[in-house]
């Protein structure tokens, strides 16, 4: 009798255990916090990005939402750690140009697939990158840049980022100067040590460097791109100089492999709604940033069609895999 009595114990408690993880995975989503891993430094401007987008992000989905930055390597770190979390929706990553789109050319090895080891559940962002130069510097424009540069004098380069770091060695390569290129675990203490004069240059993003350049201790050269933008009026692009030195640097919310699809359409409707909202237009626009609202599929194809890109830019620039 006392076996029976333990056996329907067990029995009542594995029914009840099962019970339970069929009302929790019944919970409609989200049912807890939403952790949003950010791959660079606080202060920076995918951090900046996603702190003011998620801050709306979340009244819709009825959740809080923590930012998590996981700085380094080009962003690898973060999208590491992302790929091999739960894909239950409650592990995010702000992902970025930076570790889907340059890194598989500017690493031998990741411990992570860039495209297939995560869900695409909406582009967010393109981030407007500058030529920038310390504020007290007696540079002005591309030419007079262009001279300094070539005059025999050695030349540094900070980078916080893989996009500062292609462009860097693009410009070198098209502009033909040579420069040591100095590396950064993200922006924040790379433009830190710039306007201290621990190297010359860099290309930084505006969402980044935009409060610098208004107190005058960082002053930009030129738009990374092929014509000027509405939000630095009147800053001419290095396109104009050198034809096609133009990148798109861009950040949208993913999550690992497996996502299930009714989530992924409420968070990306969410993103979007969110990014075509007047008042977020208002505030990226602020901040340097160009908001770029695009549904799952949509952004899937971009991230494939980019690696591919930067594959292409990267050769170009002589950047040997490390």
């Amino acid at each position: 009798m006392q076996i029976l009595d333990s056996f329907l114990a067990k029995a009542l408690a594995a029914g009840t255990l099962a019970l339970a993880c069929a009302a929790a995975s019944a919970q409609p989503y989200p049912a807890k916090p939403i952790r949003v891993v950010v791959p660079f430094a606080a202060g920076s401007g995918t951090d900046v990005m996603t702190r003011v987008l998620m801050e709306d992000v979340h009244k819709g989905l009825g959740a809080p939402i923590v930012i998590d930055n996981k700085p380094g390597a080009n962003g690898s770190i973060a999208a590491e750690a992302v790929s091999k979390a739960a894909p239950d929706g409650y592990t995010l990553l702000l992902g970025t140009s930076s570790a889907h789109s340059a890194n598989p050319w500017l690493y031998k090895k990741l411990n992570y697939a860039p495209i297939k080891d995560f869900t695409a559940i909406a582009r967010t962002t393109n981030f407007p990158f500058v030529l920038v130069v310390n504020g007290t510097s007696p540079l002005t424009n591309v030419a007079d840049f262009l001279k300094a540069v070539r005059g025999g004098a050695k030349n540094t380069m900070g980078y916080g980022n893989a996009t500062g770091q292609v462009a860097g060695a693009h410009l070198m390569n098209v502009g033909k100067f040579s420069a040591i290129a100095v590396p950064y675990r993200s922006t924040p203490p790379a433009l830190v040590d710039l306007v201290g004069g621990q190297f010359d240059f860099m290309f930084v993003d505006l969402a980044s460097s935009q409060g610098l350049v208004k107190d005058g201790k960082v002053r930009p050269l030129a738009m990374m791109a092929d014509k000027g933008s509405v939000l630095m009026p009147g800053l001419p692009a290095l396109g104009e100089t050198f034809p096609g030195f133009s990148y798109i640097a861009w950040g949208g919310l993913m999550g690992p492999a497996g996502i299930p699809p009714d989530i992924v359409a409420k968070l990306s409707a969410e993103v979007v709604k969110s990014l075509n909202k007047p008042a977020i237009k208002e505030r990226f626009a602020a901040l340097g940033l160009e908001p770029y609202p695009a549904p799952p599929e949509e952004f899937a194809r971009f991230m494939v069609e980019q690696e591919a890109a930067w594959g292409t830019r990267i050769k170009d620039a002589g950047i040997q895999a490390e």
